[in-house]
C-alpha cells in the first residue's frame, strides 16, 4: 500500500473518530434534556399547568426515541454508545433546574439546553459531511429541524 494512501486513511479515521465523539455529546444532551424536560413535567404549576405538562410530554417522549437513534448511529459506525447518567450529565455540560421553578423559568431552561442541542447536532452535522456520511448528516438534520421547531415553540410561549 503506497505511503500517500496509508495517510489518507488514517485523517479518514481520525475525522470519522470527530464524527462519532460529536455524535456521543448530541445522544448526551438529548438524555440530559430529556430528563430536564421531565422534570418539567412533573413539576409545572399554575395557569399554563395543562398546556405545558401536555408539551413537555410529547418532547420528552420525543427526545427518548431520539437518543435511541443517535446512539444506535454511533453504534452503526462502530462505537459505543455513552451512557450512566452522570457521565452523560457530565459530557452534556447542561445546567439542571431546581425542581421547583416558576413556569416561565421553565420554558427559558429548556429553550437554552434546545438552542445547546442545536449547536452541539450542527457540529456533528457539518464533521459527518466533511467526510461523506450522508447517513449521520441527514440524522443531523432532521434533529435540528425537530429541535428548532421546539426553540420557537417555546421562545414564542414567552413572547405572551
Amino acid at each position: 500500500m503506497a505511503k500517500s494512501t496509508k495517510v489518507n486513511k488514517k485523517k479518514t479515521a481520525k475525522k470519522n473518530l470527530s464524527v462519532v465523539d460529536a455524535l456521543r455529546t448530541v445522544v448526551a444532551d438529548c438524555y440530559a434534556l430529556m430528563g430536564q424536560t421531565h422534570l418539567c413535567h412533573w413539576n409545572v404549576e399554575g395557569p399554563s399547568f395543562f398546556a405545558l405538562h401536555t408539551a413537555f410530554e410529547e418532547q420528552y417522549t420525543e427526545l427518548f426515541t431520539a437518543v435511541d437513534e443517535v446512539a444506535e448511529r454511533v453504534r452503526a459506525l462502530g462505537s459505543y454508545a455513552p451512557g450512566g447518567l452522570s457521565n452523560l450529565a457530565a459530557m452534556a455540560g447542561m445546567k439542571e433546574l431546581p425542581e421547583k421553578s416558576p413556569a416561565e423559568k421553565m420554558v427559558q431552561h429548556l429553550a437554552t439546553l434546545h438552542a445547546k442541542l442545536i449547536a452541539d447536532a450542527k457540529t456533528a452535522r457539518d464533521l459527518a459531511a466533511d467526510v461523506e456520511d450522508k447517513e449521520t448528516e441527514d440524522l443531523m438534520i432532521g434533529r435540528i429541524e425537530v429541535h428548532q421547531k421546539t426553540l420557537w415553540m417555546l421562545e414564542s410561549y414567552l413572547k405572551g
